[in-house]
């Protein structure tokens, strides 16, 4: 699979990022299967969470053979010093590990929010502190929504952090305020060389009200092999991007794979037609708004 550069950080990730968010409610033999899976596929990121359920549990078993091997990330959704810094903690004993290579602000969606973990005690107050410490090597942040590429970008003015996790897929940059938001972003992650990764590769919507969820996405994934094929080669023709997390549900895991370690190659021509069959889909964040 090919491996692209994290930035300043000058990690090798792959363009296919396990979402281990995919483990958080499953058996210990289904992870195992799962972590068998993306190291075959030649995965070396992994990106968990203290609150994706049971996934670091799961994950540590796996520690002590392969923690070299691999680029780990975990998240921490606290917005204040202390609460950051426990989490972290927590995640570490989770883990079975020492230290994590990458912790990240979790689901910072608004500017509000943004506010809030940059105050003199805020998350990345306790979090520097944590990086000085050596139980991280950086900080990144993350968010959701069609806000994320502009509370992003100003989290980028006010701090370097050394990556940003933000949302992309062809339906969400066919629109024109969110495209200009997200090309802004990645404007500021180039001028500081920071790493671009992103989330909802394979996103087609929302779930309908009293739709059944076959899957544990909270959006309605894209499941047909050549839909997931094209969603995916489409956000891995973006080169500012390192790569892309997969979907949180094992059973999407082969396809996403498969897609990401042999993308199609997209023509300028392939491109507009992606995008303009993007009428047909929703975002996973409900109905467009203005960005700021």
């Amino acid at each position: 699979m090919e491996k692209r550069r994290l930035g300043r950080l000058e990690h090798r990730s792959s363009v296919a990022i396990f979402g281990a968010c995919a483990l958080a409610a499953v058996t210990q033999d289904e992870a195992d299967q799962a972590v068998e899976l993306v190291l075959r596929h030649g995965v070396n990121h992994f990106d968990v969470a203290r609150s994706y359920g049971e996934a670091e549990l799961r994950l540590k078993p796996w520690m002590t053979k392969i923690r070299s091997q691999i680029f780990l990330a975990t998240k921490t959704g606290e917005r204040d010093a202390d609460g950051a810094r426990r989490e972290l903690e927590e995640s570490l004993g989770r883990l079975g590990v020492d230290s994590v290579d990458l912790i990240q602000i979790h689901a910072v969606t608004t500017f509000e929010e943004l506010d809030q973990v940059m105050e003199p005690n805020g998350a990345l107050a306790g979090l520097i502190k944590a990086k000085a410490e050596g139980l991280t090597k950086a900080i990144g942040i993350t968010g959701h929504g069609h806000l994320a590429p502009s509370v992003h970008r100003e989290a980028l003015r006010r701090y370097p952090f050394d990556t940003v996790l933000t949302p992309l897929n062809f339906v969400l940059y066919a629109n024109p305020t969110y495209r200009a938001a997200y090309d802004g972003l990645v404007e500021e992650i180039q001028r500081q060389d920071a790493g671009l990764m992103v989330i909802k590769a394979i996103a087609r919507g929302t779930w309908s009200e009293g739709e059944m969820h076959p899957y544990y996405t909270w959006y309605r994934p894209f499941d047909e092999v050549e839909a997931i094929q094209r969603a995916v080669s489409y956000v891995i023709s973006h080169p500012e991007i390192t790569g892309l997390a997969t979907a949180c549900d094992v059973h999407l895991l082969p396809q996403v794979l498969a897609a990401a370690a042999h993308p199609t190659p997209f023509s300028p021509d392939d491109r507009q037609a992606i995008l303009a069959e993007a009428i047909h889909y929703q975002s996973p964040f409900g109905a467009f708004a203005e960005t700021r």
